[in-house]
């Protein structure tokens, strides 16, 4: 049973919901054009939102952040996702699937070293997992970590990195050994964006989520110190990730009812203004057809995102539960936008309509964070081994 965050009790997380609300209603909404146009967060969005400690809000008090946990993240993500998404782009490596693993897996020195700079944004930390022919299964890396003497030294490249151009750290993953029977021979390593021999390539041109940045990232003989090895252990890395990137899912489907919810806003509020014939378009039944569904998807969205937060961090489900909301989630996001755009008609397609920037920016979310296909494989699969499981 899920009884709360003794670090953030009910009533001082209401006040901090609120704060967050008001902030990307009142400040952010309102330069949403601005940021697409200019494909970046403004500065002083960006130092309003670290002084509200949005870098790291689901960082533990005790190294600088706010300690929300996952069931409070999910209500924080259905607020950002009202807007832009770069915006919580900008700070979502830093309180996901980077800054967990450091969370979950790091030293008591790695993480005094690195967590207060990443709570505060002094920091970014990017999550270097996905590579060309290794995107949702970490398992078939090709980046190398290799000792030398004390030391290691990593090759290889990186591909779709979120925030690297602006990276001070990567969380990098490499293979140290072949997979086996008994280790997947994964390692997980902290490596400052200064350290010589990184190379990070050109901002990628995308489909949408202007502001965001991902860009390529090649590492050339990259020596670091033991300290860098995540753990000291040069085998966790493979549960490393699979652990952030459950958690993120979640977070991914809380930010998607956020993304649904601005989309159903914007064709409530067009269908009841908009005319056709001198006859408000809302009066007209198919077009209220399409709101009901958009509506409908969306209080599903939220329960299921509730209800995965909850199941989480009381442990009863950390894989099908997480892989389940993000699947439905997403993909009702997808919908719910296409059908905004639907209502709107060719308004909806017109740049600088809420509504086409919402339909070009959930597009990503049925990919990153492991795919609706690797979702699909995560929930039928593990069903059936449960299944096979109680029957032995």
């Amino acid at each position: 049973m899920y009884t709360g965050n003794p670090d953030v009790p009910d009533d001082v997380f209401t006040d901090v919901l609120k704060q967050i609300h008001h902030f990307v209603r009142d400040r952010v909404v309102p330069r949403e054009t601005e940021i697409m146009n200019t494909d970046a967060i403004p500065a002083d969005l960006r130092a309003q939102a670290a002084e509200m400690g949005l870098f790291g809000y689901a960082i533990p008090q005790e190294w600088g952040g706010l300690g929300l946990d996952l069931v409070q993240d999910v209500e924080v993500a259905m607020e950002l996702g009202y807007t832009s998404l770069s915006l919580r782009s900008m700070f979502g490596t830093n309180n996901g699937i980077a800054g967990q693993v450091l969370v979950g897996f790091g030293t008591d020195d790695q993480k005094a070293r690195w967590l207060p700079h990443i709570a505060s944004g002094d920091v970014v930390a990017s999550f270097a997992l996905t590579e060309p022919g290794a995107g949702s299964n970490p398992a078939g890396l090709k980046t190398t970590a290799k000792p030398s003497g004390q030391d290691w030294v990593i090759d290889g490249r990186k591909q779709f990195i979120t925030n690297a151009t602006e990276a001070g750290l990567f969380v990098v993953f490499a293979r140290t050994a072949a997979a086996s029977s008994d280790s997947t021979g994964i390692a997980v390593f902290l490596v400052p964006a200064d350290t010589p021999g990184i190379e990070v390539g050109p901002k990628d041109s995308k489909m949408g989520q202007e502001g965001s940045r991902t860009a390529d990232v090649a590492f050339n003989a990259v020596q670091v110190r033991p300290e860098a090895l995540v753990g000291g252990d040069g085998d966790l890395g493979y549960r490393a990730a699979m652990t952030a990137l459950a958690r993120g899912r979640i977070h991914m489907a809380g930010l998607a009812v956020g993304c649904a919810q601005r989309a159903l806003d914007e064709s409530v509020n067009y269908a009841a203004t908009a005319t056709q014939g001198g006859i408000p378009i809302g009066d007209f039944q198919l077009v209220q057809a399409m709101i009901a569904d958009q509506q409908t998807g969306v209080m599903a969205g939220r329960a299921l995102a509730r209800e995965a937060a909850r199941l989480y961090v009381t442990g009863a489900d950390r894989r099908i539960a997480p892989s389940a909301a993000k699947l439905f989630c997403t993909e009702m996001a997808g919908k719910t936008a296409d059908l905004a755009v639907q209502v709107h008609g060719g308004s909806g397609y017109m740049r600088e309509v809420p509504v086409e920037r919402i339909y070009r920016d959930v597009r990503l979310m049925r990919l990153y964070e492991g795919t609706s296909e690797i979702q699909r494989l995560i929930v039928g699969g593990g069903l059936v081994r449960q299944a096979k499981n109680r029957a032995s």
